[in-house]
């Protein structure tokens, strides 16, 4: 395979005008110098085997009157000249070597880069060396230093001369190699550092090396390493010098067991800091790394859904592994992750996942701010329903060694189950809706085991809550409830498979408040209506909150009327500021293990189903008849 997954690199070069680009092009392809060339040259390829990485480049020469001479501009020139730069992996910043001020026209074309919101890393490249006067004495490190303080895309700088062929060749090398192996996700040229993503996965890569897990390179684990990456063993002498030189700059880099993780990653600090960053990006890339140190999606066999109506959980070979990996790192045994335990145990992943939100309040905490074993399997249950290749990413960063495609499962759709009139599943999602103020998010608070907050504030955003509920056999699902805030319902219904997803509905309301009654029963008909329409009805439960205050007049009667019409059952009173939530997260897990009751149902939707039923009736009636009159003149026949 291509490294980087990449089977081409396109270079597209810019520069004032007279610099030497259409030169520097020509004399690398040709390597031989032309006095005379034409002003632009067409698309210009060097060929796989022109480098060692054996990935062609496609070099693209550009027009200079189009941006440097604003006089003179040319529109289309301008559109040109932008759109080759937007599709460019890197580019080539010219200047001429004989100019006295080199730092405007380097600052102008960096300018402009970005004003085009051009992404890719640069090499600034001086041209026409041999031109430079000898007399004028110039520290090309002095002048690009702060410049390049400014633009961190700065790649590396170089200076050539075509006619005299020095360093031609080097250009596009450096160009390749910038987008093949960048340095950017590795190394902060500022502090002179690892990144700390490049140190995760380093991190997570000496472990898995670490076979006999003492917290050292063997100098056999050393040998297996070299062999797995590059294909050629180390010679003793050669393991010997590898530790003197990390020995000598860094004295707990190498022990008596071999060489440390200290070590292992000032080793790669070095080969950086020395332009070898093939080295470190081919090891990168041999334990499943993309150019983000992210695992590549072609290691990830992340289980395709077939239906929206489908969804993707841990299967119990995962989460058996994590519990093991809970034990692991709750150290002082009190059943809980502190911040600490868990910045740890995602010490291999890129990021902790859990920090931003869907997943940063939406599980157990203690009174601490520790994450419990319930609440650690059910974020876990949350990211795999809303994201399932980071969910399988993570567990292989904190050292899941089993199959990958068996640590996910695809549940059957809900329609099949409400056939069925049953399910298979271990999660299910019940989305929450309501008016402002009728208590959603206080009812998602209490879900988490918190207590009740007379403060109030609106939810703006989606909001998940995601604990474990025991059923009445004894096992035990979770339940993850989304809170859509009444603002986002309009939207949120508007997508036709929105209800899919969903196992069940709770539709809040304020008992004390007739608006909030009525704004309630007009999202459960909106949802109802919805669900007839698209076939992916839901159980629907409505939930009668602030149950300490008294109920507005005729509430009894307005609910009663309202189930008996749509075929639900009688509101669930339920008071958290009281702690009195009447088992309404059992009857939620219920209702959800139940996909063929409790859904509602309109007055159109019923009149459909009764045509239906009414359809189908005559069909039968008339096949019937056809075959009683088939039988009859056969038997009359045979007569």
């Amino acid at each position: 395979m291509a490294v980087s997954g990449r089977t081409g690199v396109r270079v597209v070069v810019v520069g004032d005008r007279g610099t030497g680009k259409s030169s520097l092009i020509s004399t690398a392809a040709t390597e031989t110098f032309t006095e005379s060339i034409q002003p632009v040259l067409p698309p210009t390829r060097l060929p796989a085997d022109f480098y060692p990485d054996r990935i062609p480049v496609t070099i693209i020469d550009t027009s200079s009157s189009s941006l440097a001479e604003d006089k003179n501009v040319v529109l289309e020139h301008r559109a040109k000249l932008a759109e080759e730069l937007k599709r460019a992996d890197a580019v080539v910043l010219t200047y001429s070597c004989d100019n006295t001020n080199i730092s405007r026209p380097i600052t102008f074309w960096l300018h402009e880069l970005r004003r085009l919101e051009v992404r890719a890393p640069v090499i600034v490249v001086g041209c026409k060396l041999d031109l430079r006067d000898e007399r004028q004495r110039m520290s090309l490190e002095q002048v690009m230093s702060p410049i390049m303080q400014q633009f961190r895309e700065i790649e590396t700088c170089i200076e050539c001369s075509a006619a005299s062929q020095i360093q031609v060749p080097d250009v596009f090398y450096y160009a390749q190699k910038a987008v093949l192996h960048p340095t950017a996700p590795l190394f902060d040229q500022e502090t002179q550092t690892l990144k700390p993503r490049c140190i995760r996965a380093l991190k997570r890569i000496f472990i898995l090396c670490d076979r006999d897990m003492d917290g050292a390179l063997s100098d056999s684990e050393l040998n297996e390493f070299q062999i797995q990456c590059f294909n050629a063993p180390l010679q003793p002498a050669e393991i010997v010098g590898v530790k003197r030189v990390v020995q000598e700059k860094l004295p707990d880099g190498v022990n008596h067991l071999g060489l440390t993780l200290s070590g292992f990653l000032f080793l790669h600090a070095l080969f950086i800091e020395k332009g070898r960053l093939e080295t470190t990006w081919t090891v990168l890339r041999k334990f499943g790394y993309d150019d983000a140190i992210k695992l590549s999606g072609n290691s990830l066999p992340v289980p395709a859904k077939r239906a929206p109506d489908q969804s993707v959980e841990l299967t119990s070979e995962s989460l058996d592994f994590l519990k093991r990996v809970f034990n692991l790192f709750d150290i002082d045994n009190d059943g809980a992750l502190r911040h600490d335990d868990l910045d740890d145990l995602f010490s291999t992943a890129p990021e902790s996942p859990w920090q931003e939100a869907p997943y940063n309040d939406a599980a157990e905490r203690t009174a601490m701010g520790a994450l419990t074993f319930n609440g650690f399997l059910s974020e876990w249950a949350l990211m795999t329903l809303l994201d399932p290749a980071s969910s399988l990413a993570n567990l292989i960063y904190i050292g899941y060694a089993g199959d990958p495609s068996s640590a996910l499962r695809v549940t059957r759709r809900r329609s099949f189950d409400r056939k069925k009139q049953q399910t298979e599943r271990s999660v299910f999602q019940c989305a929450v809706f309501g008016p402002k103020n009728a208590g959603k998010s206080a009812l998602l608070t209490s879900f988490l085991g918190r207590h009740f907050s007379a403060n109030y504030t609106s939810t703006v955003d989606e909001r998940y809550a995601t604990n474990g509920v025991n059923e009445l056999q004894g096992k035990r699902k979770i339940l993850i409830l989304r809170e859509i805030p009444e603002d986002r319902s309009k939207k949120f219904l508007s997508n036709k498979q929105s209800l899919a997803a969903c196992d069940a509905a709770i539709f809040v309301y304020d008992s004390s408040d007739e608006l909030s009654w009525r704004r309630a029963t007009e999202l459960l008909v909106e949802v109802a209506r919805l669900g007839e329409e698209t076939g992916f009805g839901v159980p629907c439960l409505l939930v009668a909150a602030k149950f300490d205050l008294d109920p507005f007049p005729m509430a009894a009667q307005e609910s009663a009327k309202v189930c008996e019409e749509m075929g639900i059952e009688s509101p669930i009173p339920v008071s958290v500021k009281a702690r009195d939530l009447n088992n309404l997260f059992s009857r939620i897990l219920r209702a959800a293990e139940h996909p063929h009751i409790s859904i509602p149902e309109t007055e159109t939707g019923r009149k459909h189903k009764q045509y239906r039923h009414l359809v189908i009736g005559a069909a039968v009636a008339v096949v019937g008849l056809a075959a009683y009159r088939t039988y009859a003149a056969r038997k009359s026949s045979s007569n």
